[in-house]
């Protein structure tokens, strides 16, 4: 499969994105929406704020928000993310640190951020090697298209013969999701 999708398309892009406050702001803003349009609202909110911080997030009204293409729900995520890196309940700079576990336990302890933003952060930032974030639309239906496969538990425990390599396997899937559509990975420079 993997063979095949690299003749296809060739070798996946470099997925990796810098750790810290900016880049989990990007994900969280990615949640539920195209690549594309999180892009466009990232570089709204970053030309209005100029640099995306906590402190900086926390200023804006909910109005300013708003103006900036931010729904109500994602605008009380990113206060949460904020407050709780203010607040230094959650310290970014030392999740590197920790095994798999307690990274998405801390994660997960705030308000917005689920499994799937978690899976992205320790896969893209952290370079955990053996995620899979069964939560993420290209991925279940790049494994339907590609595989007999229908149900999320069926796809876990196919994915278990990629341990523990399941990040890369999910490299591949998400470069034939996006190639097949004739789209490539959305960069920004942060």
């Amino acid at each position: 499969m993997f063979k095949e999708i690299h003749q296809l398309y060739g070798a996946p892009p470099n997925w990796q994105r810098p750790e810290g406050f900016e880049t989990l702001v990007l994900i969280i803003l990615e949640q539920q929406v195209s690549l594309s349009s999180a892009k466009a609202h990232y570089l709204k909110l970053k030309g209005f704020v100029k640099e995306i911080t906590p402190k900086n997030l926390l200023k804006l009204t909910d109005l300013e928000f708003r103006n900036n293409q931010i729904s109500r729900q994602k605008t009380s995520y990113l206060r949460a993310l904020s407050t709780a890196v203010l607040e230094k309940s959650l310290q970014l700079e030392n999740l590197k640190n920790f095994p798999e576990e307690k990274v998405r336990a801390q994660l997960t302890n705030i308000k917005g951020i689920g499994n799937w933003t978690a899976d992205v952060y320790l896969m893209s930032c952290l370079q955990f090697k053996d995620i899979f974030p069964i939560g993420d639309i290209a991925l279940v239906n790049t494994l339907k298209k590609l595989t007999s496969l229908t149900s999320k538990e069926e796809m876990l425990l196919f994915s278990s013969q990629w341990k523990p390599l399941r990040s890369l396997a999910t490299y591949f899937f998400w470069h034939h999701y996006l190639s097949s559509k004739g789209k490539k990975m959305e960069t920004i420079d942060m």
